[in-house]
């Protein structure tokens, strides 16, 4: 995804820091995503799932709220009626900017804000939470025996995180008096639930309870053992894939058209760990895979490797054509498999190759043919198989042409 940096005046006319992530080629749909309290734009669940949205032609604001991260400001006269002030102005901005926002995504006590800024923008589709917390009051355990002091001076320093903020007795107040049950009740979007079971931060029964608040169209999907930062990167990923695949349906993305000699599209890979090899590969917006390599090699093994895809393209290829052929002289296939496997071998072990000296890659096909068919039928079904186009492409002259973009 390209990035780029993007501020707007929050609810105190301060300045606030944002981030656009924005999809190679053309964007199809925006989004904006909330941090959880006191976190920043910048965690890895947020620039993971920025990544996976912009792959699927969706561009992302993710922003600091006053007085966090890189924006300006004093977090010491925030609250979340602000935060959802400043999620507001950040989808006006970002509508100004680019377009409106279909898609409204938030973690944690963002969640809790996206519940309830969407029914203030019309523009807005759909909302995700991810460990959301059904009473944003929640957030007050936090503060320990800091609540005390909180109510007796008006303010007290609470370590969250590792770092010192100032929590005044206006915060508490105010989350104390939020009710997001009409919000969510009344919230005529589609709607999202992830969370974790094993969250300690925010219990899974705050996402029964919004879910159970919410009308349909509304999903709940689980995030098995995640912690509640989404910290571990295939949790992270999951979540990100989920939300992208889902987004979809309501964002009613409209798939670009196929550039001129390029008929079947532009596949593009995009790298999603600079410290690995995960790539996200994407086909359009309506389709995409991972790829990776396997951890003994480097990789974080999320994927298949990149001769695994090559090997899945020759595998569905010759599953594809054997069942053209069948179905069009009607005979009695009632299921195909295919099994590929690569190697590389000595040139001298190929009778069928030209080339006598050093190695060469040999794709190994074993084609499992199922129904009521006699010999002479599978035989035939076996010459099929090698005409299969991705076959014939592999034996092939094949020219790659590089250009730097």
């Amino acid at each position: 995804m390209k990035s780029e940096k993007f501020t707007f005046e929050g609810h105190s006319g301060e300045e606030l820091a944002a981030r656009l992530d924005l999809p190679v080629g053309r964007v199809l749909a925006t989004a904006v995503f909330a941090h959880c309290f006191t976190c920043s734009k910048d965690i890895p669940a947020a620039r993971r799932l920025s990544q996976r949205l912009a792959a699927a032609g969706i561009a992302v604001l993710r922003f600091d709220f006053t007085g966090l991260g890189h924006s300006k400001g004093e977090f010491s006269n925030t609250d979340f009626t602000s935060n959802v002030q400043d999620l507001v102005l950040a989808a006006k901005a970002l509508a100004k900017h680019l377009r409106a926002p279909g898609l409204l995504v938030g973690h944690s006590l963002g969640g809790a804000a996206v519940l309830r800024a969407a029914g203030q923008l019309d523009s807005v589709k759909a909302v995700v939470t991810l460990g959301a917390p059904y009473d944003p009051a929640h957030v007050l355990h936090n503060f320990g025996t800091s609540l005390a002091e909180i109510e007796k001076n008006g303010a007290a320093e609470v370590t969250l995180g590792g770092r010192p903020f100032t929590i005044r007795s206006g915060f508490v107040q105010d989350v104390s008096a939020v009710n997001l049950k009409d919000a969510i009740g009344n919230l005529k979007r589609a709607l999202l639930v992830l969370h974790a079971p094993l969250d300690q931060t925010v219990g899974i029964e705050n996402a029964s309870q919004i879910f159970g608040a919410a009308k349909h169209p509304k999903s709940f999907v689980t995030l098995d053992n995640a912690d509640h930062l989404i910290s571990d990167g295939a949790d992270a990923e999951y979540a990100a894939e989920v939300i992208a695949s889902w987004a979809g349906r309501y964002l009613k993305l409209s798939k670009p058209a196929a550039p001129i000699g390029a008929p079947e599209g532009v596949v593009r890979s995009d790298e999603a760990d600079p410290e690995g090899f995960l790539q996200d590969i994407t086909a359009g917006p309506n389709h995409h895979i991972l790829a990776d390599e396997p951890e003994a090699y480097g990789g974080s093994n999320l994927g298949m490797s990149p001769y695994n895809l090559l090997s899945a393209g020759l595998a569905a290829c010759t599953s594809m054509t054997i069942r053209m052929y069948a179905r069009r002289k009607g005979w009695p296939l009632k299921d195909v498999s295919v099994a590929v496997t690569h190697d590389k071998i000595h040139a001298s072990a190929c009778a069928s190759c030209a080339t006598t000296e050093g190695k060469v890659d040999q794709f190994n096909r074993q084609i499992t043919l199922t129904g009521n068919l006699d010999a002479d039928q599978r035989q035939k079904l076996l010459e099929i198989a090698n005409k299969c186009p991705v076959h014939r492409t592999l034996e092939s002259e094949i020219s790659v042409t590089t250009d730097l973009a």
